[in-house]
């Protein structure tokens, strides 16, 4: 008798860290230290850094999902879009075709898009991933998420996937949305950063 009310806790906790795992990888929610990375909150959660408090974006690099190595700095005096993702991240799976249509949209505009590829213990999953959504930009294979710790405090919250940042010419942190995004959402952060002077 004593171990059904024990069984009922432990299916309980099970649950809550299920809904809880379930809820980081649609978080919109802001990390505490926006203010570091010089973040201004804007609408819906889209957020801008200011042109005087950029600051340089990490060295990013490592194997795409076909295991040829890749970097940001591949893509020097672009504007750059890196889009954290995962193939089990249901935010991800919905924004993923609005993502490759706005890479489209601004490829001859000096703009790239670079996933990071997180969570996925078999890159199979995520190549079947970027195959059913028509992704043809290349993704960095990071399961441990190696290289998205490389981003500055306050820049992002590792919980948060999907996580769109963007990237200024000049290699700086430009602007950034940690949430699934629609395709006019996208565009509202990526077209202002186009548009800047070099």
């Amino acid at each position: 008798m004593s171990g059904t009310p024990r069984l009922r806790t432990a299916a309980l906790l099970t649950a809550a860290a299920a809904v809880l795992t379930l809820a980081g990888c649609s978080s919109s929610g802001g990390g505490s230290g926006d203010a570091q990375a010089g973040f201004v909150s804007g609408n819906g959660g889209l957020d801008t850094v200011p042109l005087s408090a950029r600051k340089p974006a990490p060295a990013i690099g490592g194997n795409d999902l076909e295991g040829k190595p890749i970097a940001l700095s591949d893509y020097k005096g672009e504007v750059v879009v890196v889009n954290i993702w995962g193939s089990w991240c249901s935010p991800c799976r919905a924004e993923a075709k609005g993502l490759e249509q706005v890479y489209e949209k601004y490829k001859s505009q000096g703009v790239q898009f670079v996933g990071i590829n997180t969570r996925d213990t078999d890159p199979t999953n995520a190549k079947r991933f970027e195959d059913v959504n028509g992704i043809s930009y290349p993704s960095i294979y990071d399961p441990d998420g190696t290289q998205i710790l490389k981003f500055p405090k306050g820049s992002l919250n590792p919980q948060s996937i999907p996580t769109t940042m963007v990237i200024d010419r000049q290699g700086r942190l430009a602007a950034r949305a940690m949430k699934g995004l629609t395709p006019d959402e996208l565009t509202t952060l990526v077209a202002p950063i186009v548009a800047e002077k070099q």
